[in-house]
């Protein structure tokens, strides 16, 4: 049986899209090689382009540590606020309302990383600064609020809460297309059987939007790990490895490592900010990859 001969348009249109795939995986293969060739070199570098470190291992491993603890805290802030907003907007919100909600939500992707980063130094570090005072002294038994409490705000939960900001409008965006597409009938059903309107929303919207409402979170995550100009600008780093969310000593991430110190590295200290990026390449593959096995697993199941 002869199969059915494509259009013209139909083979432009399968061959560039195929194109644009293969271009994809070139340029991820060359970022790949790159990061790899260019980094190689600081796994034998000296302790004096190390920033001190005895070797590289211990020169990356607290900015990993950094730097998915600011990212899990964007997304432990973010996660919640985003679904409320993105169910007032689909289920609670009249349209007159919802719709010019939804635009100014997701304008809040298009402000620029700098001005994050001035909004966290000069307003909202300056006000959580007595927050942070409170804590150090009601709740300093726990290793999180332990203090001293920074006087200047600049500590890693701020640089969390100002991540959690940036990547609101990913998750939001999202997850409120996954519960507009939850299918009426079901939701009609729930309600006729007499269900609120939130269980409604916990029985019908929120089991349907399951993988969706991962999936925003891994890319908000994903942002998250990757962020650099307003974590370097609100961060006071030290390089460290603590638990400690108010003090002046924080953890420093990698991209913001790199941001910092890069225009004055020479030579394998170069290296070695090039090996670290390869690191945090690595890092955002392996949470696309888990993020991908989730929602293959969440959609089986549901």
């Amino acid at each position: 049986m002869r199969k059915p001969r494509q259009r013209v348009g139909d083979r432009i249109f399968s061959n560039t899209t195929r194109l644009a795939g293969l271009l994809i995986l070139l340029a991820l293969a060359g970022v790949a090689i790159f990061l790899t060739t260019e980094g190689l070199p600081a796994l034998s570098a000296p302790s004096d382009k190390l920033g001190g470190a005895a070797n590289f291992l211990t020169y990356v491993a607290p900015l990993v540590f950094g730097t998915l603890l600011a990212a899990v805290l964007a997304l432990l802030i973010a996660t919640p606020l985003s679904l409320g907003v993105a169910l007032m907007i689909s289920h609670y919100a009249p349209r007159r309302l919802a719709t010019p909600l939804g635009y100014l939500v997701d304008l809040l992707a298009a402000v620029p990383s700098v001005v994050y980063g001035l909004w966290g130094i000069a307003f909202l570090g300056v006000r959580l600064s007595p927050v942070y005072a409170w804590l150090d002294t009601h709740v300093g038994w726990l290793p999180f609020f332990a203090g001293p409490a920074s006087s200047t705000g600049r500590t890693i939960l701020t640089a969390g809460i100002v991540l959690a900001i940036m990547v609101i409008p990913i998750i939001t965006a999202i997850t409120r297309e996954i519960f507009l597409q939850t299918p009426k009938l079901n939701q009609e059903a729930a309600l006729a059987l007499g269900a609120t309107r939130w269980e409604m929303i916990r029985l019908a919207v929120l089991p349907y939007g399951r993988s969706g409402i991962v999936s925003a979170m891994m890319l908000g995550l994903g942002r998250a790990l990757g962020e650099t100009m307003a974590v370097a600008m609100v961060l006071s780093a030290s390089g460290v490895v603590t638990l400690n969310l108010i003090s002046n000593t924080n953890p420093s991430t990698i991209a913001a490592n790199i941001a910092l110190k890069f225009p004055d590295s020479t030579g394998l200290a170069v290296n070695a900010l090039v090996a670290s990026g390869l690191v945090l390449f690595l890092i955002t593959f392996v949470v696309n990859f888990a993020a991908r096995a989730i929602v293959e697993r969440s959609e089986r199941s549901a």
